[in-house]
């Protein structure tokens, strides 16, 4: 636990596989002693996923993704099969704030911990079960798997590949990533009011939800639309017709478009008036503007193929560092288009991100995106290794001696 950082004074007792780990990762990179209590043989997120990392001392081999979720946590195994396992976790909730339970939904109530157990030892305690489709609904026993989320919720793209059979497309996992967040923000909220009222709470929040809820513009847009067009409708650009949602409707756009450089490719935003008059200007074709001028707000000349054509040839013309340093001279919006890959090389990631070493943490990883005026946010530890901490934590949070710890070893509690 870092002194000094956002959430120092905050202990969090984290039950986690795989994925939904990631929720106790944040709360970990803002400086909370977040504490993994695994089974005996540890979460097989280690070994699952790709790329798989060697450590640099070439002694463990782990998963990037566990690496970095697990950053900063300390882990302590305990057989939760066992009276002085269950008896051992319920000593570390005595002294945290919240208890994570990011599995299946009722997994720590199958070994007795269940909210009203958790509350007797400590009732300002802040209980966030996180799972695929969460604890209702008829989906909720259901197996599953990341990339299901982002299926349900409609945001995995459909392709036909070379042999004619359908395949995922590449998309950003959604859900994966913002049930997590979700989470995370839920429980500062409700560890401020517990500390504020001594009352804890117990929450729940889905994978599969928060992939839906991250994409509420879209899923709302359709819902509108299913009003009559007099109460719901489109821009005055467009004669009030009605796009579809969210980027879809930019399809067809000229003037909000991406347009390819004579080294890449940038996207073009001269949906304002006022930035399309700055951009004709500031490469001297003003007639462009007094012949298509459009209106003032949302109108990017959708169709217009002949201004497409013009505008596919001037921006072939400069390169896309070019056409950034023109956006930012003339005040007309222009943005690279880069890929996963490639982003890392641009000077505006280059100026914001910090990479933490791969000497430090077995793999070069971001650091967490908010910046922090004054000090810095602590460089989380290396994930750590199954157990690794069982005998410190024990010790240091629920006060074990070492002839207790001995007999928890002896029994095969701690694996």
């Amino acid at each position: 636990m870092a002194q000094g950082a956002p959430l120092a004074g905050v202990r969090v007792i984290e039950s986690s596989m795989l994925g939904p780990a990631e929720m106790g990762g944040l709360l970990a990179d803002l400086g909370a002693d977040v504490i993994k209590v695994e089974p005996p043989g540890g979460d097989y997120g280690r070994r699952m996923t790709w790329p798989i990392v060697r450590s640099q001392d070439g002694g463990s081999e782990c998963s990037l993704l566990s690496l970095h979720i697990n950053r900063g946590k300390r882990s302590v195994v305990l057989d939760l099969r066992r009276d002085e396992g269950v008896a051992a976790y319920l000593d570390l909730a005595r002294h945290a704030d919240v208890v994570i339970e990011a599995m299946r939904p009722g997994a720590l109530a199958k070994r007795g911990l269940t909210m009203e157990r958790l509350s007797e030892v400590n009732p300002r305690i802040v209980f966030c079960s996180i799972s695929g489709y969460g604890a209702t609904g008829p989906y909720r026993d259901m197996p599953s798997h990341g990339i299901a989320y982002d299926a349900w919720a409609g945001q995995v793209p459909v392709e036909v590949d070379q042999h004619g059979f359908t395949a995922m497309g590449d998309h950003p996992s959604i859900g994966i990533h913002a049930g997590p967040l979700y989470g995370a923000l839920a429980i500062l909220a409700a560890v401020i009011r517990a500390r504020e009222t001594g009352r804890g709470c117990a929450m729940e929040v889905a994978q599969s939800d928060s992939a839906a809820y991250f994409d509420w513009y879209r899923i709302e847009t359709w819902r509108s639309y299913e009003r009559p067009e007099s109460e719901v409708y489109g821009n005055a650009a467009d004669g009030g017709a009605r796009r579809d949602p969210g980027t879809g409707g930019m399809r067809g756009g000229v003037r909000y478009q991406i347009y390819a450089s004579s080294d890449g490719r940038v996207l073009f935003m001269a949906s304002e008036q006022e930035f399309w008059r700055n951009f004709c200007e500031g490469v001297g074709r003003g007639d462009l503007f007094e012949r298509w001028p459009g209106t003032t707000y949302g109108d990017h000349a959708r169709g217009n193929l002949e201004l497409q054509g013009i505008l596919t040839g001037i921006f072939a013309s400069r390169s896309t560092a070019e056409w950034v340093a023109f956006g930012d001279e003339h005040n007309t919006p222009i943005a690279p288009v880069n890929t996963p890959r490639t982003v890392m090389a641009d000077p505006q990631f280059q100026h914001r991100f910090r990479w933490l070493p791969k000497e430090r943490l077995d793999a070069d990883m971001l650091l967490f995106p908010v910046k922090l005026e004054g000090d810095p946010l602590p460089e989380p530890r290396r994930a750590p290794t199954a157990g690794e901490h069982s005998e410190e934590v024990l010790g240091e949070v629920a006060g074990y001696s070492e002839e207790r710890l001995a007999r928890l070893r002896q029994a095969g509690v701690l694996g």
